[in-house]
């Protein structure tokens, strides 16, 4: 588990998972559950559903956005501060919006569907431009 800034953005290796994932709103009590549900997340509004978009479908459930869904593979503390800044702020210079969920084991990051491509080209200059930082010799 890393903790390091540089070390998590140059280890970050982003991975863009396949198919096309909504977020949508939901009553408080509606019933997720099975296939296609990648989170929840329980508001004052609603239940924030994150599924696979076949499954909204399927399910008559409206999305209010279509994702593309990357993974940085790093294992990251919890504790760790900045990566998201990071990470967040190079997408947004290259005019990608993104939202974030954090797990226990890896972040997760979710494009508009039409950028996730790019957004991996992103996030992979931000992991070279760290490597080279981490490998540079410290003064």
């Amino acid at each position: 588990m890393l903790r390091d800034l540089d070390t998590l953005i140059a280890s970050m290796q982003p991975e863009l998972q396949p198919g096309v994932y909504v977020f949508a709103s939901l009553p408080h009590d509606a019933v997720v559950s099975g296939a296609g549900i990648v989170a929840t997340f329980r508001e004052r509004e609603g239940l924030t559903v994150v599924m696979e978009e076949s499954a909204a479908q399927a399910a008559g459930i409206a999305p209010l956005f279509r994702a593309a869904w990357i993974t940085l593979t790093v294992h990251s503390d919890l504790n760790a501060v900045g990566l998201t800044a990071a990470f967040a702020r190079a997408l947004g210079d290259a005019n990608i919006s993104c939202n974030v969920i954090a797990a226990v084991y890896h972040d997760h990051i979710f494009v508009p569907v039409d950028d996730g491509e790019r957004a991996v080209d992103v996030l992979q200059d931000l992991q070279r431009a760290a490597g080279k930082l981490s490998a540079s010799p410290k003064p």
